[in-house]
């Protein structure tokens, strides 16, 4: 399952004030960029949907010749909502309520379907009077073409171009240009592999896409393919080692429930034990927990295997 909520984070936490340049540039131009400061995540309760909402991201800022700071909210929504619009204006107030200071709303809607404009409103209203207009800025990726934002020299845009409106035939050539463009960029290595992983997760190509995807790559000007080449390589390297991190988690967590319906509920000793057992002697616990009957037997086995 894709973790959309920690990738558009990162993605907009690291270029906060390029996201701001690409789609907001008023915005951008009248804030004192060395004055942005990520403020902690906020939890509310959300009483009608019994459960808890974080803010994915709040940042306050001071715009050149005012003498108080405003908060920037951005939500980066991916999937459809009906009441969406109303649970911005309860972010608003109760984040206004909190800081007592002037709140820019904004959500990023990165859903695929559907491609119908988003409400970007709430309102409370009665025949003779509106009781409240709520506006928000809405960015609805869907709703953009990549071709739009192909020469805008901007590593945000590298991004997200990926979850624009694409053609399907166009795939392949949308991945090479947004790897070309973050070439250009020359950003340092821990940057590039955060956009091209970005890159990777929402355009991920078929076998015949891939090789339309090389075609598109050859095409390139050597220094540009050189240093494309480098960043597909390093994001691969990456997502190998997080993919053999990702394995080894599984099975200990898979060992472990094994082990509760063998022996019993584990002793926080035992547990971090098990917990701290390299590869190779959680797959020979895996097998030898099969004859276990309670919980002496793991803990012989530990005795005699867990320091090997």
């Amino acid at each position: 399952m894709i973790e959309h909520d920690r990738l558009f984070k990162e993605l907009l936490s690291t270029f906060f004030v390029e996201f701001l340049d690409l789609f907001l540039p008023d915005i951008a131009a009248s804030i004192e960029h060395d004055s942005v400061r990520f403020l902690p995540q906020e939890y509310f309760a959300d009483l009608t949907a019994g459960e808890d909402k974080v803010v994915d991201l709040l940042v306050e800022a001071q715009q050149a010749g005012a003498e108080t700071a405003f908060l920037i909210h951005v939500e980066a929504q991916s999937s459809v909502e009906q009441a969406f619009a109303r649970r911005m204006f309860f972010y608003f107030a109760r984040l206004h309520q909190k800081y007592l200071q002037r709140i820019y709303p904004i959500v990023v809607f990165s859903f695929d379907e559907p491609q119908r404009q988003e409400p970007c409103t709430y309102t409370v209203e009665f025949p003779q009077r509106t009781i409240l207009e709520f506006n928000f800025e809405a960015i609805q990726l869907n709703r953009l073409h990549w071709r739009d934002y192909l020469n805008q020299r901007n590593p945000v845009a590298a991004a997200l171009m990926a979850k624009m409106q694409i053609a399907v035939a166009d795939r392949p050539k949308v991945k090479a240009e947004c790897l070309r463009l973050i070439a250009t960029l020359r950003l340092d290595p821990a940057r590039s592999r955060l956009l091209s992983g970005f890159i990777d997760t929402y355009l991920r190509l078929n076998a015949s896409e891939t090789q339309v995807f090389q075609e598109e790559l050859d095409r390139l000007e050597p220094a540009e393919q050189e240093t494309v080449m480098k960043i597909v390589t390093s994001w691969m390297e990456q997502g190998i080692e997080q993919g053999i991190e990702q394995g080894i988690e599984r099975e200990r967590s898979l060992i472990l429930r094994m082990l509760t319906r063998k022996v019993g509920i584990l002793p926080e000793t035992d547990r971090s034990r098990v917990e701290a057992l390299a590869i190779t002697q959680l797959e020979s616990l895996g097998e030898a927990l099969l004859d276990f009957s309670n919980l002496s037997d793991l803990e012989t086995w530990l005795a005699e295997n867990a320091e090997a």
